[in-house]
């Protein structure tokens, strides 16, 4: 790959990363310390970007596919988005609210999809080249959190201008970019197609059923941590929440790289379980820590985020890559994105806000019974832990060149 173009895809995933994480670690501490907010509201404003994550298949699918060049919706996307983050920053009710943010992640979601579409499409060795390039994704999501935490915005609204000013360079920059033009023009458009309804005939086995299930019943106590960690943190008296947060992005580079080599000594199964286990072990840490003597154990649950989300979300992506036949590939990834960052995730903002408002505490020196609220997750995890251990049963043997080289796709 040429250096201009690696350089042009890297800092579209750079800047892409980077308005995201604006807010999306903060936005659940805003609503509910500034704006007064339930933390029931709080889960549910989170929520939001599940409920888009179920939506931009409809983007992705039928507008991109067919109609409209990929680094121009990208532009169009972030563009609206900027706008519609001057208004988010200026509501104080939560019906504006949240209808807002609905909006706006709407707007935000397909652009995952968009920038690896991108990628996909001007890099002739993916495999190779596509890892190094998305990495500068992670890169962005670090430094903005650095940048959140060291201006002190965590709790104000000038994290939304920061992402609408933001956005709006992101929107422009996209129209430079190399052009994608529609790979599908002219072809019917089908809601099976769009949906990628055409996976669910994978639910017939029962291994691949039990990992779309098991990625439902999981995003539902990692939603916790997304939801509540940045306050959890600040509440119970760590300085500089958010910067320190963006070790758990460090930790998932470092695990991202050495995923290959884990593949061929432990295999699909037993890597899953770990990264299952290591959510129980990261809730416990948040139960049982405190900012004095026992804050290794909050470092601790903040660094294992490259343990949670590595050994299981890219072992599941690529689990399902390997299951899939070639001709529902596409279709099956959306299947398994849909149960994890829309369905599971949807259900369990929701339910961490219902959590949080059933253990407040009046006084004290924190408003939450944290230690009450971390072990439903913990329990959680552990319930899918188990169901995952006896259910699934790995097709291929563990180790197999077959599973090494679908490890390559991380």
């Amino acid at each position: 790959m040429k250096l201009r173009l690696r350089l042009q895809l890297s800092a579209m995933m750079f800047f892409n990363y980077f308005v995201w994480g604006t807010w999306y670690v903060t936005v659940f501490r805003y609503v509910t310390n500034t704006l007064d907010f339930t933390a029931t509201q709080g889960g549910l404003i989170f929520g939001t970007a599940s409920i888009a994550a179920m939506i931009s298949p409809f983007f992705v699918g039928m507008f991109v596919d067919r109609f409209v060049a990929s680094e121009k919706m990208l532009g169009i996307l972030h563009i609206i988005g900027a706008i519609l983050m001057y208004f988010i920053s200026e509501a104080t009710d939560y019906n504006s609210f949240f209808i807002l943010m609905l909006l706006y992640t709407i707007t935000f979601m397909p652009s995952i999809a968009l920038t690896n579409s991108i990628c996909f499409s001007h890099m002739d060795n993916p495999d190779k080249d596509f890892p190094g390039v998305r990495v500068l994704g992670t890169i962005g999501w670090i430094v903005v959190g650095v940048l959140v935490g060291t201006l002190a915005i965590e709790e104000s609204n000038a994290q939304f201008q920061l992402c609408g000013v933001m956005a709006l360079f992101m929107g422009l920059y996209s129209f430079s970019l190399p052009s994608t033009p529609p790979k599908a023009k002219g072809k019917e458009v089908t809601i099976s197609d769009i949906l990628g309804l055409d996976a669910l005939s994978l639910m017939k086995k029962r291994s691949f059923a039990v990992m779309v299930i098991s990625s439902v019943l999981v995003c539902v106590p990692l939603s916790f941590y997304y939801v509540a960690t940045n306050d959890f943190l600040a509440n119970v008296g760590m300085t500089n929440p958010t910067t320190k947060m963006t070790l758990g992005q460090a930790s998932e580079i470092i695990f991202m790289l050495i995923m290959p080599l884990m593949f061929v000594r432990l295999g699909v199964k037993k890597m899953i379980l770990i990264g299952m286990a290591a959510w129980v072990i990261r809730y416990l840490f948040f139960a049982f820590g405190d900012a004095d003597s026992m804050i290794w154990m909050l470092y601790g649950g903040i660094i294992l985020h490259g343990i949670c989300y590595d050994f299981f979300f890219v072992t599941g992506q690529i689990y399902v890559d390997d299951e899939a036949p070639e001709h529902l590939k596409g279709s099956a990834q959306g299947l398994i994105t849909f149960a994890t960052y829309g369905l599971g995730m949807f259900i369990g903002s929701w339910l961490t806000g219902v959590v949080i408002d059933n253990y407040i505490l009046e006084g004290g020196a924190t408003s939450h019974d944290w230690y009450s609220v971390w072990m439903v997750p913990a329990l959680l995890s552990f319930i899918v832990l188990i169901f995952f251990a006896l259910m699934f049963k790995d097709s291929k043997k563990e180790g197999t060149p077959e599973v090494e080289e679908a490890s390559t796709h991380a």
